[in-house]
């Protein structure tokens, strides 16, 4: 797998979160890492960032408001940015509910559970979209 930090591109992590401290969190300790973030408080903001933009990787919240979630975000990933398809990783809060389950045993994602470390979400950033040279 070639790593699409190396060439040296610093295109940005979509961060899609509707929590603002939770927001301001990650996109703190992803930006202290060396990862640039573009962030979207909605599924439906995130889909009409995709659809006009190039992303390293996503970082979806499980559950967003709008009508669009993070399985939604999945799907059209899948159907219109397949490259983007393995560098998106969920947050969620709710691993128990069912609907989460299916869509993680679905997409293959790795999940990172709320309430995390950053330390935890790095290292599951660094192997799924890849480490910043």
């Amino acid at each position: 797998m070639t790593n699409p930090l190396a060439n040296g591109a610093r295109l940005p992590l979509l961060l899609i979160e509707d929590e603002p401290s939770v927001m301001a969190y990650v996109r703190a300790a992803l930006e202290r890492s060396g990862y640039p973030v573009v962030a979207a408080n909605s599924g439906a903001e995130a889909l009409r960032l995709l659809a006009g933009g190039s992303f390293l990787g996503v970082i979806s919240d499980m559950r967003t408001p709008g009508g669009v979630d993070g399985a939604d975000v999945h799907a059209w990933i899948a159907g219109h940015r397949p490259e983007l398809a393995t560098r998106l990783i969920f947050i969620t809060g709710d691993i128990a509910n069912e609907e989460t389950v299916a869509t993680l045993q679905k997409t293959g994602a790795p999940c990172v559970e709320k309430p995390f470390r950053v330390q935890q979400l790095l290292e599951v950033v660094q192997k799924t979209i890849g480490k910043v040279p």
